[in-house]
């Protein structure tokens, strides 16, 4: 979709959320995937009902419900046609761990898509006092650069949501910060400086029985992949 007057658009928000199919922190399948445009549009917003036994929706962390699901959740394979059907080939996707969420989809690049961004690499900083790279949270990002706090609710991620957080994100990467060096340096600096909250898999090592893939605390024994 393009803005009034403007021309098409080429970025594309994609974010997916999953539930647990199993006890192990890789055993997820997808329930929801929300697409935005560059302009903003939410293009795609499809609940998806996994074809596996749910071992746990995950209910706080991703808003999802057995009666949710079962009210608007689609086959995989429609969610999988209505995302091809919005996403331009020459199109490049933006987001948090991105490759993640084009594995989950089965996307191909260079067949649906041309290219990826991840804003974990787009944000990342040297740290001197680690002498390593810092990256940080899609929430700790928005509300230290955007002001953008959370809506109020009972779940921390909503696909729609973070999709249009990861392409406010990435605007603000290109128009404010990528070409002026000195507004990049304050964002480093107040990223640094500003206290991040745990994450919900720090609080919750295992929940409802389901290992949460905190790499100090994992007890199932499933790899860990990047």
């Amino acid at each position: 979709m393009a803005a009034p007057g403007g021309p098409p658009a080429k970025y594309f928000a994609v974010d997916v959320e999953c539930v647990a199919t199993g006890k192990d922190h890789n055993a997820r399948s997808v329930a929801q995937i929300a697409v935005v445009d560059e302009h903003m549009n939410v293009l795609l917003n499809a609940y998806v009902r996994p074809q596996l036994p749910v071992v746990s929706y995950l209910t706080p962390l991703t808003g999802i419900t057995e009666e949710l699901l079962q009210s608007r959740g689609v086959p995989l394979e429609e969610a999988l046609a209505a995302v091809r059907a919005v996403l331009p080939r020459e199109s490049v996707l933006i987001g948090q761990n991105i490759r993640q969420d084009v594995q989950w989809l089965g996307l191909k690049e260079g067949t649906d898509f041309e290219g990826m961004m991840d804003l974990q690499g787009l944000f990342r900083i040297w740290n001197e006092k680690f002498r390593s790279y810092s990256v940080f949270a899609q929430s700790h990002l928005a509300r230290v650069l955007l002001s953008w706090e959370d809506p109020q609710g009972p779940n921390e991620h909503d696909a729609a949501e973070d999709a249009r957080k990861s392409m406010a994100l990435f605007n603000h990467h290109r128009h404010k910060l990528q070409t002026n060096p000195v507004a990049m340096q304050a964002a480093h600096s107040a990223l640094l400086a500003a206290p991040a909250p745990p994450s919900f898999a720090k609080r919750n090592g295992v929940f409802e029985g389901v290992c949460m893939g905190n790499r100090k605390t994992c007890l199932c024994g499933a790899p860990f992949f990047g």
